[in-house]
């Protein structure tokens, strides 16, 4: 059972993480600001307490994977990586910049802890489902997490790694849908919906269960049943907030790339500092 000290610290390292989304985007003028927020209580818990890594070897054969499908919300995992040691968090606000290695979307090739290059949507789920399989093929023990967006959702790939991963009975597999609501052209449920989700991804053969993605300790339990299932990969449909934290970004749909000036950074940083903003119950 995790301690409310452990859950007050994850917090606060989410409050941190979402610190440098906002940091950093707002350097580089560009971004994906919105969905980045709005997963960053997942990649903490993910990174902080539940994924089995060690930064000083980054391809340690038995390390626990990480696939951000959704890959243009790269600043989350960036800032991830950096408070976790995988680099040094100084070189955060490089993101975007020309020589950087911190592009706008994951290049495994260039930063540590980057498992898969992601951005073209639709993919990180067959990644994570190979890598999966190569683990079992091995007899090694580690999962494999992979994050989906909602809006990503609606592509045909996603599905057919769906059927994939039930087939071969993946239940080191573990998914997340982060569930905001919104993606680039408007409301999900507007442009493509994919209700009834659960049930969907039920109907595929896999377990399934719904959470509110902003609360650190309901992510941990999610995660802990996950693991104890077999024969099938595990979705966790995880409802939360487009730029979660900041009180002029949540649930605006402008914000899914869209880099806040110099004033709006100072602004949300000052939420972050004095609450509500990240302060999350």
């Amino acid at each position: 059972m995790v301690t409310e000290e452990k859950l007050a610290q994850l917090r606060e390292k989410a409050r941190e993480v979402r610190r440098h989304i906002i940091t950093m985007v707002g350097a580089a003028g560009s971004g994906h600001p919105g969905g980045s927020l709005s997963a960053a209580d997942m990649v903490t818990a993910l990174y902080f307490a539940i994924m089995r890594v060690d930064p000083a070897q980054p391809d340690w054969p038995d390390r626990d994977r990480f696939v951000l499908s959704k890959g243009h919300a790269a600043p989350v995992l960036y800032a991830a990586l950096a408070e976790r040691g995988f680099f040094p968090p100084e070189k955060l606000p490089s993101l975007r910049r020309l020589g950087s290695p911190l592009q706008g979307h994951p290049d495994m090739r260039k930063v540590p802890g980057v498992e898969m290059s992601t951005g073209s949507l639709g993919q990180g789920l067959s990644a994570a489902n190979g890598m999966a399989l190569a683990g079992k093929l091995d007899g090694r023990d580690y999962r494999v997490y992979v994050m989906l967006g909602d809006g990503e959702s609606q592509e045909g790939q996603v599905w057919e790694a769906a059927m994939a991963a039930a087939h071969y009975k993946l239940d080191n597999v573990i998914a997340f849908l982060d569930y905001n609501g919104l993606q680039i052209d408007g409301p999900v449920t507007q442009i493509m919906s994919p209700e009834p989700v659960a049930d969907k991804w039920r109907s595929f053969g896999w377990a399934v269960q719904e959470i509110d993605g902003h609360d650190m300790g309901a992510v941990l339990d999610a995660v802990n049943r996950a693991r104890e299932v077999r024969g099938k990969p595990s979705m966790i449909v995880a409802r939360t907030v487009k730029g979660k934290g900041c009180s002029f970004m949540e649930n605006q749909v402008g914000w899914h790339g869209s880099a806040p000036n110099p004033g709006q950074v100072e602004q949300a940083l000052k939420e972050m500092d004095d609450g509500p903003g990240c302060a999350l119950p």
